[in-house]
């Protein structure tokens, strides 16, 4: 699966329709189609980027999860958020064509004007200029990944100006259509050539393509249609987000000058270190030190956990290195993928300063046949003649 931004392949806006996603397609299909590029690899390429695309784009739920998540939200099989991704890099030309009927019917290079202008004729640019995305960093505590968490942000950023609502002129009457485009919002140059004519579309520079133009411009914004100031922004974070993952917020960026639509807010997730555990997918990992008796007599400890102490049974003759589980006390995973475990290390402390009776006790130990090393490797030879017949 490619990891192109799919609004970038297919070349149009975030906010496109669903009729301007199949148009978008269809113009891409059309460039690179395999009957148009036989034996070209590249355009090959390019046909299933733009054919992954628009399955994921035209989807609302699948576009909702990219908007939000990114390609996490559809790559169910790299660990994604929320799965149904389909991998066209391994899928023939037939099944492609196969999956979008509509688009390869009868006439896909008979029809006239393919794809058709950028908007119909007589038709207006939309007023305004879009908004700019925006980029914050969401630093996260491993409890909060682990279960999901809700945040509430103070964020700075460019709002609709609240007393012309955006349209950046003083009141509803103080426009006027633009003369040089005659509110189109865009000009059109026609030269002559000896392959035809050439006609170049452009915006009109007297409106910059709004289609018209403030007489008298809104006195708390001077025109622009947005203001700076601050806004609360709630974002919600599913458990087993990974330091990397971004959530899309739509249209939660700046304003869109003068009536433009707004721009997006993009949360980049950081984790933050761990005073006990370490991560590594859905389990955690903690290293449980005890002393010398307990790892030889055995005992009942308490271990800290994403939701507090726990009770944990140590038995006798635990092995420093041992891994022992505590099953379901890990971080729920990603679209209820299932809950990690907790691994806890046994590391085992040796003290290094003995009181003389202590050390005579340990002395005493060196005689006994419980205490002498031979036993370990008597024990891995156990432990691998149990998986020799296991395995064969």
């Amino acid at each position: 699966m490619t990891n192109r931004d799919y609004y970038e392949i297919l070349e149009v806006d975030k906010g496109a329709s669903e009729a301007e996603l199949k148009k978008a397609y269809r113009k891409k299909a059309m460039k690179f189609h395999p009957d148009r590029n036989k034996g070209d690899a590249e355009a090959e390429k390019k046909f299933k980027e733009a054919s992954e695309a628009y399955d994921v784009l035209r989807d609302p739920q699948k576009r909702a999860r990219y908007d939000q998540y990114g390609h996490a939200g559809v790559n169910g099989n790299q660990g994604g958020f929320g799965g149904g991704g389909v991998d066209f890099d391994g899928m023939g030309f037939e099944d492609i064509f196969s999956r979008f009927g509509d688009i390869f019917g009868s006439g896909f290079f008979g029809e006239q004007n393919f794809g058709g202008q950028s908007r119909g004729r007589g038709g207006r640019r939309q007023p305004g200029t879009p908004g700019s995305d925006m980029k914050i960093r969401m630093p996260l505590e491993l409890n909060e990944i682990a279960f999901g968490t809700e945040k509430k942000l103070k964020i700075k950023k460019q709002l609709v100006c609240d007393k012309c609502t955006g349209t950046g002129a003083e009141t509803d009457s103080d426009f006027e259509t633009c003369g040089t485009c005659n509110g189109m919002g865009e000009v059109r140059q026609v030269t002559r050539t000896m392959l035809g004519q050439m006609v170049n579309v452009q915006p009109c520079p007297t409106c910059s393509g709004d289609g018209r133009i403030i007489k008298n411009k809104c006195s708390k914004c001077a025109g622009e249609g947005r203001i700076k100031g601050e806004e609360t922004v709630k974002i919600n974070i599913p458990s087993g987000v990974s330091n990397g993952n971004y959530i899309t917020l739509r249209s939660q960026g700046n304003a869109g000058r003068r009536g433009g639509p707004a721009g997006d807010l993009i949360v980049l997730i950081e984790e933050k270190e761990h005073e006990h555990f370490e991560r590594e997918g859905n389990n955690i990992y903690y290293n449980l030190n005890l002393s010398i008796p307990d790892a030889v007599l055995g005992t009942e400890v308490q271990v800290p956990t994403l939701k507090g102490k726990a009770k944990l049974k140590i038995e006798e003759g635990t092995q420093p290195g041992k891994l022992l589980r505590m099953r379901g006390k890990g971080i729920v995973g990603l679209n209820n993928s299932g809950t990690g475990d907790q691994l806890l290390r046994v590391n085992v402390y040796m003290p290094s300063d003995l009181t003389a009776a202590q050390r005579k006790a340990m002395e005493s130990f060196r005689e006994s046949e419980n205490f002498d090393a031979v036993n370990m490797k008597q024990q891995e030879k156990g432990f691998f003649s149990k998986m020799k017949d296991v395995f064969g």
